[in-house]
């Protein structure tokens, strides 16, 4: 067993690619990237924090569509991560990196009632949503076309479970108000 302790590469760091984009244009993506990577994980927490809390009448469906919405954003937290690599990039980790880089805030580790928690959500879908929008311009405008394609098909599944969360806010239900109390 290697006892070495080689740094291969230095987080922020950008190496040449394979994939032929130069090293000016990658830097710029991967920085997006990291960003939306960090974003992706301060929601997974969220949204496994609620899965955990979540009471309710509603219990079992919200319980299982976080637990769908939490693997969503791990799965493409996972893809950015390996796209910023391929790009010649260190995919930011680890909690106190991912907390600075992010632009979105964990709610924190109070447990809010379950209308609060899906307003907190559908409140950092928003701006990951416009996040990953400009991140999806920046690469296109800068001949990233890969890049610029897994990002919209991630936002697709983004967006989906943002629209999700906006029908379990609407006011219509078929508990009775009396049952509430």
């Amino acid at each position: 067993m290697s006892t070495q302790k080689t740094v291969r590469q230095p987080a922020g760091e950008v190496e040449e690619n394979a994939l032929r984009i130069g090293t000016d244009k990658a830097e710029q993506i991967i920085d997006a990237l990291n960003t939306d990577l960090a974003n992706a994980y301060v929601l997974y927490h969220q949204l496994k924090k609620h899965h955990w809390n979540v009471e309710g009448a509603e219990f079992r469906d919200l319980h299982i569509f976080l637990e769908e919405a939490y693997e969503h954003a791990e799965e493409g937290a996972d893809i950015i991560a390996e796209r910023a690599q391929a790009l010649g990039g260190v995919p930011v980790s680890g909690p106190a990196n991912l907390e600075e880089r992010a632009t979105v805030e964990f709610e924190g580790e109070d447990v809010y009632d379950v209308r609060t928690s899906l307003q907190n959500d559908l409140g950092v879908y928003g701006d990951i949503i416009e996040d990953m929008r400009e991140h999806i311009q920046l690469a296109d405008n800068l001949g990233d076309y890969a890049t610029e394609e897994i990002l919209r098909e991630i936002l697709v599944h983004v967006e989906e479970d943002a629209h999700h969360i906006e029908h379990y806010l609407e006011d219509d239900t078929l508990v009775l108000e009396s049952a509430t109390k």
